[in-house]
């Protein structure tokens, strides 16, 4: 294998440092974007509880804020529930933005070194092809060893960069649908949210009325 490397000349290390940081990257970005994670089960229950039996408390928006990505958002509705509709959408759809930039991170990273690898690779083959034709300005044909190494460090280099890009390339599309159904989800579970406070603000004001 060192032999393999050592033949694929000087672009093979960038090569292989950015095999590393993709796998981390998409190692990283597949624990952080679990569902349960992202999204927990039992805490949209425990909010609608909350919201129904009017049991809302400063502690539980806290709570809420250092739960999940969903909890947050939800934190920033509940934060505002004395308010206006559109002052609530307004919060929700910020604190959104902020929670789709955190769940993105390093992803744009990895689409770069699915598209950068297989340049790296070019240049790899474009520096052995450089180095054959020198064998063949100073040493002529006569001597298939040193030419051939020009040779195999461009094939090399080239094989190289693809085996890095393309799997990259794959764990990036992978990614980036996760992430947008997530966001999907998120925004579903806001908007019940915002149905469930109007509809308590709705009762209250008919309680009130009557």
């Amino acid at each position: 294998m060192f032999e393999l490397v050592k033949a694929g000349g000087l672009m093979m290390g960038p090569i292989i440092l950015a095999s590393i940081i993709a796998a981390a990257i998409f190692l990283e970005r597949l624990w952080t974007l679990q569902p349960k994670r992202v999204l927990p089960a039992e805490l949209t229950e425990k909010v609608w509880r909350w919201v129904e039996q009017r049991q809302i408390q400063d502690k539980h928006i806290a709570a809420l804020q250092q739960n999940s990505p969903l909890g947050r958002i939800l934190a920033a509705g509940l934060a505002n529930r004395h308010r206006d509709r559109s002052v609530i959408k307004e919060s929700i759809e910020d604190t959104g933005r902020h929670v789709v930039h955190e769940l993105d991170r390093f992803i744009g990273a990895l689409g770069t070194i699915a598209a950068i690898s297989p340049l790296m690779g070019l240049l790899g083959t474009v520096m052995g092809m450089i180095r054959a034709f020198n064998v063949i300005t100073t040493a002529g044909v006569g001597n298939p060893t040193l030419l051939a190494g020009g040779i195999a460090e461009a094939l090399i280099t080239t094989a190289a960069g693809l085996t890095v890009a393309i799997p990259a390339l794959i764990g990036y599309k992978y990614l980036r649908g996760r992430v947008d159904g997530l966001v999907v989800q998120m925004e579903k579970e806001a908007i019940k949210l915002v149905q469930a406070m109007d509809e308590q603000g709705a009762a209250v004001a008919l309680q009130r009325a009557s």
